[in-house]
């Protein structure tokens, strides 16, 4: 069992959970209308409103600074004050050419990307394609005025009066998904099957696709499964893009696509965690349990996504129609820039072998592939991982 990781898995960082317990956020903001400090009477033009009550938004406080800036303050996910990381919220009612300066002042995690030169992403109604605010407009450091914690600043110019998105990442949300695989499944491609796994905590759909060619999935044929996960964290939306381009590629004509259509059964779930999604938490689900410690023994009540995964993977590892040949969880990483995979030891040599293999063709043909982060370990600090 490995786990492919494209750009939070790496958690004995010194300093980089901090628990803020004086933090009491529980939900968005919602259209606030934020006036400058000392302003008194009713908001004018130029007095900015912020929201993200909407899916997958995530900000939890705006506090005035002065008339051109404000502290940001992410809310932390559901039920687990412990993580604040993800943040996605709109602006409106600005004057056009308003000049501001954005603090995130809270973040749980001291080490960061954005240390590395990652930026947030900004959209507009008028520009909806995401990108990213200029590296050399944003600051990530120890603040005097925060006790020497870390926040992150950047300036912005709203060059148009229009609704603005900022983000830490390029989201994808759950009904995006959603759309996608609607799509997908007018399509009546012989060789893509979409199933109802089972729901979440909030009743959302947790989705099965099997992609192969329709005479692999005859009774009594031997099956050779590979099995994808992603999204199990919810703030890690690279893993989303990662797994979309991968059902994107394999339900296609690719001549590549063909042939492992041929031989492969292929079954993808695409996010493990749609009830942290639809909500923007950053690693947990609803009941604030991080996921990705809980595949030891899954409740079917506080971790039904999980349970359900579960015993799927199970199914197909102990049934004698089916050679299960891979298990791929796909993630993101916060710290880490590249392609990597993470993956376990094992005291016999064949397997050892066996999973080593298909890194190292990774790091042989794909340029972004680092095997200098790729490692294999059983560390206790991974216990209940996917890959355990």
């Amino acid at each position: 069992m490995a786990e492919k990781r494209s750009d939070s898995d790496n958690e004995t960082e010194t300093g980089e959970d901090v628990i803020d317990d004086h933090d009491t956020m529980v939900g968005n903001v919602t259209n606030l209308q934020v006036l400058p400090p000392y302003h008194y009477g009713p908001a004018e033009k130029g007095h900015l409103c912020f929201d993200a009550a909407f899916e997958s938004g995530n900000l939890g406080r705006v506090s005035p600074v002065s008339d051109e800036e404000f502290d940001l303050f992410i809310r932390p996910d559901t039920c687990n004050a412990r993580y604040r990381v993800w943040f996605y919220f709109s602006v409106s009612n600005m004057l056009k050419g308003q000049r501001v300066i954005f603090n995130i002042v809270n973040f749980s995690k001291t080490k960061s990307l954005f240390r590395e030169g990652m930026t947030p992403v900004v959209k507009s109604a008028s520009r909806p394609k995401w990108q990213r605010l200029p590296s050399k407009q944003c600051f990530y450091y120890r603040s005097p005025r925060k006790q020497g914690e870390y926040i992150f600043t950047f300036p912005f110019v709203f060059d148009v009066d229009e609704l603005y998105y900022f983000a830490y990442c390029f989201p994808y949300t759950y009904t995006e998904l959603q759309a996608y695989l609607d799509v997908l499944e007018s399509q009546n491609l012989p060789y893509l099957r979409r199933e109802l796994l089972g729901v979440s905590v909030q009743q959302r759909r947790l989705d099965l696709l099997t992609i192969s060619h329709p005479a692999n999935l005859a009774d009594h044929v031997q099956q050779r499964v590979v099995f994808f996960t992603a999204r199990v964290h919810p703030g890690e939306t690279p893993a989303s893009f990662i797994c979309h381009g991968v059902i994107q590629f394999l339900v296609s004509q690719h001549s590549l696509a063909i042939l492992l259509r041929k031989y492969i059964v292929f079954k993808i779930v695409p996010i493990l965690n749609p009830d942290g999604v639809y909500l923007g938490n950053y690693r947990c689900s609803l009941m604030g349990y991080d996921l990705n410690r809980q595949w030891t023994d899954p409740s079917p009540w506080a971790h039904p996504t999980l349970h359900t995964t579960k015993s799927l993977l199970t199914s197909l590892d102990t049934s004698q129609n089916v050679d299960l040949d891979f298990y791929v969880d796909i993630h993101a990483h916060s710290t880490l820039m590249n392609a990597f995979m993470f993956g376990n030891t094992f005291d016999e040599g064949s397997r050892v072998e066996q999973q080593s293999v298909f890194p190292k063709l990774l790091s042989m043909n794909v340029e972004d592939f680092s095997m200098g982060n790729t490692c294999f370990n059983r560390d206790q600090i991974k216990s209940g991982t996917s890959r355990r």
